[in-house]
């Protein structure tokens, strides 16, 4: 009873804060702008600018991830889906994450109060390692595991453009890592973001947060912004009760300045964060970096462009590791720090073509350079700990118009990496237009996921149980490249005036994927240590994905999407792997979600979504475990109050006190996440 009564004030105690923050944030930052807000007489919030896009608009929206050049939704020959400026905003998300939820296609699963599995077309396991990430063109993943960190991907949300999110291969433009999709995070021009926007909030989980960005001319041909914005995010919950220690605090900051006119502009930007997150082990994890990007597009003609990005990024991380514990709670190595400092150089260039009248031809290359540092904890550990790795790459892609209606793409994409050589990432694409806004298009490629510090360097010592055992774990010293053989097809059509739909369906057939060896016993105890990382491990997955977007009236719109997957990995014939098959898929045969849209009168605004996960198969100790299935409602208001002032009340995970999304690695237990409920205030002024 005092365990519950305890739990209730704690629940009381973080609403009260939250709503005291939100009043404390919401004073200092809008009240001096009450004056100006509640007089100007222009309109910055606008019904035109707040409107949902009509599906007209959606088949023309431009987007660029397909054939690295801008081309109309509608003709781009790829299973793709467009999360807009306005779904962001309207949705309530807080975090790209939460963001990416609104895509169909892309497989989520929060994992902890800052944690995400994120992945499409399977493999959403822990160390999910098939999807690119793009910001700006920026490449986000990390070479530790070949995945990304997305506690430490953050933007000012009202300051992106759109989200492509590309399910299926693209490694004929994008390299390495492309395997099963690709997510390109765009943001809006300096030019688009002019004037002031600020925002403040806070809730039960979300217990506090605020942003400003400031955009201004410097010249007639010299648009800038700067940004910043803190939040703070409270513990999500232990099964048995209490919190998981797990609370999230996280500021950024950034600018972009763009300098030239769009036939010839150059644009700078750049980033720094700085974010201390709990673990559940009750220690913390500190992590930092920046970035720094240039960007050089040149219109030479109507038929001809270029493209030259240079960046440089730096990531920093300390993170406590806890002790490694064996049978009967014997310790078998202390706990310590590991400290990871990487920087990041880049190169990428890239000129569109037409030649001729049926010829659009993409080219480029590209040469990045990473210079990793580490410092190793008892438990867990990197062999070496400095290490500097070259990625060169070049790339060929010629789109052949062979009649008005049906077109053929072929194209390659070449990589020499230092751990297995040279790559070839060729891909064919076939495109059909019909009459009526229709579309069938089939796709073959064939991708590469290349080796990571986890596959060839990572070390899991073993000091206590010296000299009989030096390693439990070691990395491969042959690990090799995961390969996929991806067949697609699909469907894209506006099927009235009113609706619009999109189907795939794909298979995939893999290669050489990770796997976990046993070394050969040892003479006197028997002992089959160290693990190793092999590639003995092979398989197939096939699914099918559909959307749906409807205009049921002028003022009520509707998006639903449902995704069927199935998967047979499995272990090669003679080989051995010792999580029999099981730790590189996390993934349900069935997803659905449905999303309402509606304008209530002039000035209200009410989203809502609902999401299905089907239950789903998980590693626990080398036996397959099954996740239970759920579903969750979020709900979002938006009022505008003036030309210049916006609220929003937003909830999120509506159907539950909390619940559970994804195993903790390697047992049956899970972190649950809570209901969370908030209010924000926004201000822009022109």
């Amino acid at each position: 009873m005092a365990g519950s009564l305890s739990m209730k004030n704690r629940r009381s105690d973080v609403i009260s804060d939250a709503f005291f923050s939100l009043a404390r944030i919401a004073t200092i930052v809008l009240c001096p702008l009450f004056p100006v807000v509640f007089t100007n007489a222009q309109e910055v919030f606008t019904v035109d600018t707040l409107k949902k896009l009509s599906i007209e608009d959606l088949l023309q929206m431009e987007v660029t991830s397909v054939s690295r050049r801008a081309e109309p939704l509608s003709s781009a020959p790829a299973a793709i889906q467009v999360i807009t400026h306005e779904d962001i905003r309207r949705s309530g998300a807080t975090s790209i994450p939460e963001a990416l939820r609104l895509a169909g296609n892309i497989q989520i699963a929060q994992k902890s109060a800052h944690s995400w599995a994120i992945s499409t077309r399977g493999f959403n396991t822990d160390l999910a390692n098939k999807l690119l990430v793009l910001i700006d063109g920026r490449t986000v993943y990390t070479p530790l595991f070949s995945g990304v960190q997305w506690d430490r991907q953050d933007y000012l949300l009202e300051d992106i453009e759109r989200i492509e999110v590309i399910s299926g291969p693209g490694g004929t433009l994008w390299g390495a890592n492309a395997v099963n999709g690709v997510i390109n995070i765009i943001t809006r021009g300096a030019s688009q973001t002019q004037g002031l926007y600020a925002e403040a909030g806070g809730g039960t989980e979300l217990r506090s947060f605020v942003g400003a960005r400031y955009g201004g001319m410097a010249g007639d041909n010299v648009a800038y912004r700067v940004y910043g914005k803190f939040f703070d995010r409270d513990d999500a919950m232990l099964p048995e009760g209490g919190g998981a220690s797990d609370s999230w605090n996280f500021g950024q900051a950034g600018f972009k300045i763009e300098v030239g006119p769009s036939s010839n502009l150059f644009t700078f930007q750049g980033d720094y964060y700085q974010g201390d997150l709990g673990l559940t082990t009750g220690d913390d994890l500190k992590a930092s970096g920046g970035n720094f990007l240039a960007l050089w597009n040149k219109r030479i003609s109507d038929r001809s462009a270029i493209r030259l990005r240079v960046y440089f990024d730096h990531t920093w991380l300390d993170q406590a590791v806890p002790p490694t514990v064996g049978e009967g709670d014997i310790q078998v190595a202390p706990g310590g720090t590991l400290k990871d400092n990487l920087n990041t150089y880049d190169i990428d260039f890239h000129h569109t073509l037409d030649a001729g009248e049926r010829h659009q031809v993409v080219w480029g290359f590209g040469l990045r350079h990473t210079h990793n540092d580490i410092t190793n904890s008892p438990a867990l550990a990197f062999v070496p700990e400095e290490l500097d790795r070259d990625l060169y790459s070049a790339f060929f892609q010629d789109k052949i118009s062979l009649t008005d209606a049906a077109s053929f793409t072929i194209g390659t994409k070449v990589e020499h990496n230092d751990y297995t050589g040279f790559e070839f990432e060729p891909s064919a694409r076939f495109q059909y237009n019909l009459k009526h806004s229709q579309m069938l298009w089939a796709a073959v490629s064939r991708a590469v996921r290349m080796p990571s510090r986890v596959d060839r360097h990572i070390r899991l010592p073993a000091p206590n149980l010296a000299p009989f055992v030096e390693n439990l774990l070691i990395g491969g010293e042959d690990f090799r490249s995961e390969v996929v053989i991806a067949y697609e097809a699909g469907y894209r059509a506006q099927i009235a005036s009113t609706l619009f739909g999109s189907f795939s369906l794909f298979y995939n057939d893999y290669d050489h994927l990770r796997s976990t060896s046993l070394s050969p016993p040892d003479p006197i105890f028997q002992l089959p240590f160290p693990f190793y990382y092999d590639n003995n491990l092979e398989g197939a997955s096939y699914g099918i994905e559909l959307t749906l977007t409807w205009q049921a009236l002028d003022w009520w719109k509707l998006q639903t999407s449902y995704n069927y997957f199935e998967s047979d990995i499995r272990v090669k014939s003679g080989k051995e792997d010792f999580n029999n098959a099981l730790n590189e898929t996390a993934d349900p045969k069935h997803r659905f979600s449905v999303r309402s849209s509606m304008e209530l009168g002039q000035k209200v605004e009410l989203d809502a979504g609902y999401r299905w996960i089907d239950e789903f198969t998980y590693n626990r100790s080398s036996v397959a475990e099954t996740f239970p299935s759920y579903h969750e409602l979020e709900v979002c208001l938006n009022w505008r109050l003036s030309p210049a002032l916006r609220l929003s009340v937003a909830g999120q995970n509506l159907l539950h006190d909390e619940h559970e999304e994804y195993p903790i690695s390697g047992s049956n237990r899970s972190i649950n996440i809570q209901r969370n409920v908030y209010g924000k205030l926004a201000v822009r002024l022109p």
